[in-house]
């Protein structure tokens, strides 16, 4: 098993990590045995939250803490925004888990400005954490959120958080781009601990796996969790760990330009479609539907499996209004393109980008109100 320091924490973690959500599709005796030998292994961060089945999670977890403890990094959650609920919902975290302090705290799943406000302020969760920590029942104290970078820079430049936890695959870098743009080198230099997920986005990137573990591994993150919620698929991880080498910068290309996920229409921002005659900003127009639906909508009717993965996950983050407002405000929009085509010779990906406006102008204006979102 390969380690790297924790940030500022000087922890040493495992670059794999368990993620306690699939814990949940899985009896007790399963979820014990794949707890053991992720740590016989040499894994180290184990991570869970009371919001996983209403603290199921944290109790099977709890059920090989109560033996291993001394052996882990381990990290709950609370999805709490108000000090008093906060510290209720992490005293119970304790009893479930069978152990007096946790390594980690996060404050979870933060999605909007208001959420982070209330987190923030006098009677918020942070302060439930805070005393925790002088308790001794907490080491260090970090914030998560789902498809939102913007939000933990916020929280960054708000509040000295220990760790931050959020996305981290080849697909949604072109969705999110601030992640790995401006959100990752902000912890590096300050200091915080890189806590990965989605490294295989939610599923969808299911056969790049591979890939997309080096993909993740070989940026200067800290740790990436994955959920394993089968003896086969543990394994496959605990190899990817053990055998990782980083990626070079052209293996990188090679995986943006022939991976299928990515195929011919999500855009990788290269600007190398610029300048439009109309003054369109096509990669800006292509972020904000990245924002919207992670472009996994392209028209293309596909097997019914794939079909209805791309609709379950299309909206996973919620950021269609965010992606809508942006939209409308921006002065010129998808609709004054009038297909000249100039731009498509220039795109080293072979992206039909008048269509893709097409529909990118489609999902921002007229979908999302036909759907009622």
């Amino acid at each position: 098993m390969q380690y790297r320091t924790l940030g500022r924490t000087g922890l040493k973690t495992s670059i794999l990590g368990i993620g306690g959500f699939h814990l949940l599709e899985i009896g007790d005796d399963e979820a014990a045995a794949l707890l053991h030998r992720y740590l016989d292994a040499g894994g180290n961060y184990v991570e869970t939250a009371p919001q996983y089945g209403n603290g199921e999670s944290e109790r099977k977890v709890g059920r090989v803490m109560a033996e291993r403890r001394g052996e882990c990094i381990l990290a709950t959650k609370c999805n709490e925004r108000e000090r008093d609920a906060a510290a209720a919902t992490f005293a119970g975290s304790l009893r479930r888990l069978q152990t007096d302090h946790v390594d980690a705290l996060f404050m979870h799943h933060v999605q909007t400005g208001e959420e982070l406000e209330r987190i923030l302020a006098p009677d918020g969760a942070l302060r439930a954490a805070e005393a925790a920590r002088d308790a001794g029942q907490v080491r260090f104290i970090g914030i998560s959120t789902h498809g939102h970078p913007q939000l933990l820079i916020r929280a960054l430049e708000a509040y000295p958080f220990d760790l931050i936890m959020t996305g981290f695959n080849f697909y949604d870098r072109f969705n999110f781009p601030l992640t790995e743009e401006k959100l990752l080198p902000m912890a590096l230099e300050r200091g915080v601990g890189v806590v990965g997920m989605k490294v295989v986005g939610d599923g969808f990137l299911w056969r790049s796996a591979e890939m997309a573990f080096r993909y993740a591994w070989s940026l200067p993150i800290h740790v990436m969790v994955a959920g394993m919620n089968t003896p086969a698929i543990l394994e496959q991880d605990i190899a990817r760990a053990e055998a990782f080498t980083p990626m070079d910068d052209a293996e990188r290309e090679r995986l943006f330009a022939e991976s299928p996920e990515l195929g011919n229409y999500v855009c990788r921002l290269c600007d190398k479609c610029l300048p439009c005659p109309e003054g369109v900003d096509i990669p800006r127009i292509f972020t904000l539907e990245g924002w919207y639906d992670r472009q996994m909508w392209d028209g293309v009717v596909r097997d019914p499996g794939d079909f209805w993965m791309r609709q379950v996950l299309r909206f996973w983050f919620t950021n269609e209004e965010r992606a809508r407002a942006a939209y409308a405000n921006m002065e010129i929009r998808a609709d004054a393109c009038t297909d000249c085509g100039e731009c498509e010779p220039r795109c080293p990906y072979n992206l039909p980008i008048v269509s893709k406006l097409g529909h990118a102008h489609y999902k921002l204006t007229v979908e999302t109100a036909i759907m009622g979102r």
